[in-house]
């Protein structure tokens, strides 16, 4: 069984039991929420920041990789869990660390 699903995860581009639902699956992102998605193969993170903004950003942190679904939302910056980056949402840039 291992080379079939092998087979999948190369010609889907994404492992099918990575836990990721795919954007069109999400349902309701309350405020202040993070939630790890996908759209097709590329991992994102959708929030909904404390404005009500909601937004689709790639899943991992500019500052060292780690993945921004892990963290939490601090007005409209997402901040990574692993180091308290934190992003600004309007350009992906790492504005400081805490």
């Amino acid at each position: 069984m291992g080379p079939i699903q092998a087979q999948i995860v190369d010609e889907l581009g994404y492992d099918p039991d990575d836990g990721r639902r795919a954007l069109d699956e999400l349902d309701v992102v309350p405020v202040g929420a993070i939630v790890a998605a996908r759209d097709g193969a590329r991992p994102v993170a959708v929030a909904r920041l404390t404005s009500g903004r909601l937004v689709v950003v790639d899943d991992v942190c500019p500052h060292d990789g780690g993945r921004i679904s892990d963290g939490y939302v601090d007005g409209d910056r997402l901040v990574c869990s692993r180091h308290g980056w934190a992003l600004a949402v309007c350009n992906g840039r790492c504005v400081r660390a805490r």
